[in-house]
């Protein structure tokens, strides 16, 4: 009878967050931006897998393949923190607006100008970078914004419905973008999907995002840009809680972006796959980004301890599945594994920013979330890299069982963290 109990309370549960996130999506303010970003991460699948063929079907060196992804990582690092102090004094609507229309225009619109026979592999990589820079101001402005639009109790659930926006862009995306790549070409692939971005801009016209103005600075413009900037710096490390999580964070990217980077290498030569085969293979990444996000509803109420410990958990049976993946030939065993490996990924992020816009002050949370992204995108240019080197030189099987060594790293760091939970407060 107890245990029946149990179970009913249980399903009761989660009727009530299923409940709480339903209507989550029917507030206007919300709604609009999930829609957007839904439009927009279909965009960013179908871009991504394009982009990578692209270059390693020219160039077949998988360092090469890298440097997208390294093109990607460094504005991040270079613009991320300084990019975050005007996050906290701009409006955050205008900032995403004009962050989608320029990368319509960048990654659409300027590759259907240049003729395909002078679009080279460099001309590509200035276009990745340009790209990059609008996607690190649209990403923050998009998370700091949450914390205005919806309740504290709901931070993980709204972070939670925005990766399901992710997985179903990576699920659409890659699947889309492999068909069109086999029937067309990468370079019309790329002009098409620019509407993705325009539509993301239309969606965003609706939301109301309140705009609290910063307190007049003293002294010159530079003087208090810099101010604000070592304000965000001193407060991330007089928290540990805070410094411990971008270590975490860092660790993660390390290895994962160089899985995700060269996975369509890893799909050609491990599994003997075309693209649109390495397309359908890596929907069922999405498939587990989406259902752990689901999963994630659940997760708004648990303590800080618990979530943590989650990432942990998760981290761990990453790493397992990704050396699994390097003992199987067998397709459909692979596209499972994937499955497990995009729910390691789907848990991490929406997690970590769940912590970070509850115990970070709203004034504050642009810097410390983009100082956050910075710490991450330093760690996955150094892993790419290395990962891009291993890959080459030393073989697929090397560089994936490295990647797995670094998920279990991650895994004793986060476990840690949850433990010390309470002498960090």
């Amino acid at each position: 009878m107890s245990n029946g109990g149990i179970e009913l309370r249980s399903l009761e549960a989660i009727g009530r967050d299923v409940e709480k996130s339903h209507h989550l999506l029917l507030t206007r303010d919300f709604g609009w931006l999930w829609w957007g970003q839904l439009v927009s991460q279909v965009g960013d699948g179908i871009t991504r897998l394009a982009l990578l063929w692209f270059v390693y079907s020219i160039t077949g060196s998988a360092l090469q393949t890298t440097v997208i992804g390294l093109l990607q990582t460094l504005p991040p690092v270079i613009f991320g923190p300084l990019i975050g102090v005007y996050l906290d004094r701009l409006p955050k609507k205008s900032i995403m607006i004009g962050s989608d229309l320029l990368r319509a225009l960048i990654i659409g619109v300027i590759p259907c100008v240049i003729p395909v026979e002078t679009l080279t592999v460099e001309h590509l990589f200035v276009l990745v970078f340009l790209n990059s820079i609008a996607s690190t101001v649209f990403g923050p402005a998009m998370i700091a914004s949450v914390p205005f639009i919806v309740t504290r109790e709901q931070f993980t659930a709204a972070n939670a419905l925005l990766q399901i926006t992710s997985s179903l862009g990576v699920i659409a995306g890659s699947t889309l973008s492999g068909i069109g790549i086999a029937a067309l070409s990468s370079q019309k692939v790329l002009c098409v999907n620019a509407v993705t971005y325009i539509v993301s801009a239309a969606c965003l016209l609706f939301v109301r995002i309140p705009y609290v103005a910063p307190a007049r600075a003293e002294g010159g413009q530079m003087e208090s840009t810099i101010r604000d900037l070592l304000e965000g710096f001193r407060y991330a490390l007089k928290k540990q809680m805070i410094l411990q999580l971008i270590l975490t964070a860092a660790l993660y990217s390390f290895g994962m972006s160089a899985f995700s980077t060269l996975f369509p290498i890893l799909g050609k030569n491990m599994l003997g796959l075309g693209p649109a085969e390495v397309g359908y293979l890596w929907s069922s990444l999405g498939i587990g980004l989406l259902a752990i996000s689901v999963g994630l509803l659940r997760m708004s109420e648990w303590e800080l301890s618990k979530r943590i410990q989650a990432i942990a958990v998760s981290s761990a049976i990453t790493g397992i599945a990704l050396w699994a993946l390097v003992w199987t030939s067998n397709r459909v065993v692979a596209g499972i594994l994937l499955g497990v490996i995009g729910a390691g990924i789907g848990l991490f992020t929406p997690v970590a920013w769940g912590v970070l816009q509850e115990i970070v002050p709203q004034r504050m949370v642009g810097r410390l979330l983009t100082l956050y992204g910075a710490g991450a995108m330093a760690a996955a240019m150094v892993g790419m890299t290395l990962f891009g080197w291993i890959t080459q030189k030393l073989g697929e099987t090397r560089g994936v069982f490295g990647i797995g060594l670094v998920l279990f790293l991650t895994a004793a760091l986060a476990g840690r963290i949850s433990r010390r939970v309470d002498l960090y407060s």
